[in-house]
């Protein structure tokens, strides 16, 4: 049997400081190499990725290039990588994955320098599509689940494929990064933080969320072997000395969680992760002695909004007390609650955001250590949402500020659109007015002096401290229009902004 040939690319989307393991090339690897072999460049490290690409395929015959493609800032690059491939190497097949072709299939695969898509999960799908291509067999891609095609011009889109998380049998193969000690960044968790994902998906269908409309509901969690085998890998081996975790939803059973808590008690290595507040609140006191000798420094928390009746609309699942619980269950435990919200709904607009707002505030009485994100709600489009959820609880159609129906792009090119990568990145959205702009960003300004993010470990302390003194008056009066002074001081300090930049 032919054994394939892949070259899989992540585009660029961040700086290279901040790069961490591209988890899901690593994984897609060690599944491709099971029949046969792969490549990897990471964009975020090779930062001539066109360059890096046309090289590699000059360099030995691959049977297809297979890129990660996600919305926002990483379209302009992914675009840019397939049509140089597809330029220079006209009959190499160029496969797009991940979270964009998943939730947009129709937008990717009308795009010309695109063959295929998967959608969901890659682990299955992409090995059996590159042993269709390597062989020639072309009726076998009729049998590829979540394998999105092309056929004498028309798209195909084969059924969806089941959820899984399979064990690649040994530790990621890191070594087809280079050097991955090279993606250990210092970080308020530790000097070598090392990015991990333990467990994949999540049971909860949130309406605006990518995560549900990539797996539906479905959720995974690791074997106890594998979190060991990685984890000390990325310790003993690498020398990580704290770890970012990047599951969908960590805490989800307890019974499920409590083996790998022990594993991580044992091993001390401080962490963060994401989390949901009704989740932390059904923790035993048995479990919460495990995750405080595990070291759980951070849980990144999905508050979203301080309306019951939004809550529910967007299937979240939670509820605004639970919230404000769990902030003074993280204070009581040593964990910093990272919250979440999404203001700016396209439904009474201004009076929720300012709802929010005091919500927000009272967060911060009950626990000032908890750090506030604030994004802008842009929900997905009805199509977008995963096929078992397309139709149930339709949202209202979306309008502008002009009262004209929202219309999404469809194409890839539109997508690289300032307005639709802001949109993309919960940054703005159509109908939100110049004043309602100003308004959250006035607020996330004043706040995020007075309160600078435990995050930040660029900006000197005594400029934290006078930014904080500074913004005081302004949050207390609810003074948070045109902060000129404190606009000012940021582009001298230019505190972290965690929405932007993360851990």
């Amino acid at each position: 049997m032919t054994r394939p040939h892949t070259l899989l690319i992540n585009p660029t989307i961040t700086s290279r400081s901040s790069a961490r393991f591209p988890l899901s090339l690593l994984h897609l690897a060690a599944a491709l190499d099971k029949s046969g072999s792969c490549r990897i460049i990471d964009g975020n490290v090779d930062r001539d990725v066109v360059g890096d690409t046309l090289r590699a395929l000059s360099e030995r015959p691959f049977d297809a290039v297979g890129i990660s493609v996600m919305g926002g800032p990483q379209m302009a690059p992914s675009i840019a990588v397939s049509k140089a491939v597809r330029e220079h190497f006209p009959g190499m097949p160029i496969v797009w994955g991940g979270y964009f072709p998943t939730l947009y299939t129709d937008t990717a695969m009308g795009a010309p320098y695109v063959d295929y898509a998967i959608r969901g999960q890659g682990e299955e799908s992409f090995p059996e599509l590159m042993t269709a291509l390597a062989s020639g067999n072309a009726p076998a891609l009729a049998r590829i689940g979540g394998l999105s095609h092309k056929v004498d011009g028309r798209i195909v889109h084969n059924p969806g494929r089941g959820f899984s998380l399979a064990d690649p049998g040994a530790v990621l193969p890191y070594d087809k990064l280079g050097d991955p000690r090279r993606y250990l960044a210092r970080t308020f968790l530790g000097r070598r933080t090392a990015a991990h994902q333990a467990s994949v998906g999540c049971r909860f269908r949130c309406t605006f969320c990518g995560v549900a409309a990539m797996f539906g509901g479905a959720t995974a969690v690791p074997a106890t072997t594998r979190l060991e085998r990685e984890l000390s890998y990325l310790k003993y081996e690498l020398g990580a000395d704290s770890i970012q975790y990047f599951d969908h939803n960590f805490f989800d059973r307890e019974e499920d969680m409590v083996p790998l808590l022990e594993i991580m008690a044992r091993l001390e290595l401080p962490w963060w992760c994401y989390a949901r507040s009704d989740a932390l609140l059904k923790l035993s006191e048995s479990s919460w002695k495990l995750v405080r000798q595990s070291r759980l420094r951070m849980a990144y928390i999905g508050a979203e909004s301080s309306s019951g009746q939004m809550l529910k609309d967007i299937r979240k699942g939670t509820r605004p007390d639970q919230t404000l619980e769990v902030a003074e269950l993280c204070r009581r435990n040593g964990v910093i609650p990272e919250l979440s919200f999404m203001v700016g709904p396209p439904e009474n607009t201004e009076e929720e955001t300012e709802l929010t707002f005091e919500f927000i505030r009272e967060l911060k009485r009950i626990n000032p250590q908890s750090e506030i994100i604030v994004y802008v709600y842009t929900p997905l489009p009805e199509s977008s949402r995963h096929e078992k959820d397309r139709g149930k609880r339709p949202s209202a159609p979306l309008r502008d500020v002009h009262g004209e129906p929202v219309m999404f792009p469809t194409t890839p090119e539109e997508w690289t659109q300032q307005r639709w990568v802001d949109y993309a990145c919960h940054a703005d959205a159509p109908w939100l007015t110049d004043k309602m702009r100003r308004r959250i960003r006035d607020f996330v300004t004043v706040l995020r002096c007075r309160y600078p993010t435990a995050q930040d470990l660029r900006s000197p302390r005594w400029a934290k401290r006078t930014l904080s003194v500074a913004a005081s008056w302004r949050y207390t009066s609810r003074r948070y229009n045109r902060p000129w002074e404190l606009e000012l001081a940021n582009r001298l300090v230019k505190l972290r902004m965690p929405q932007v930049s993360g851990l």
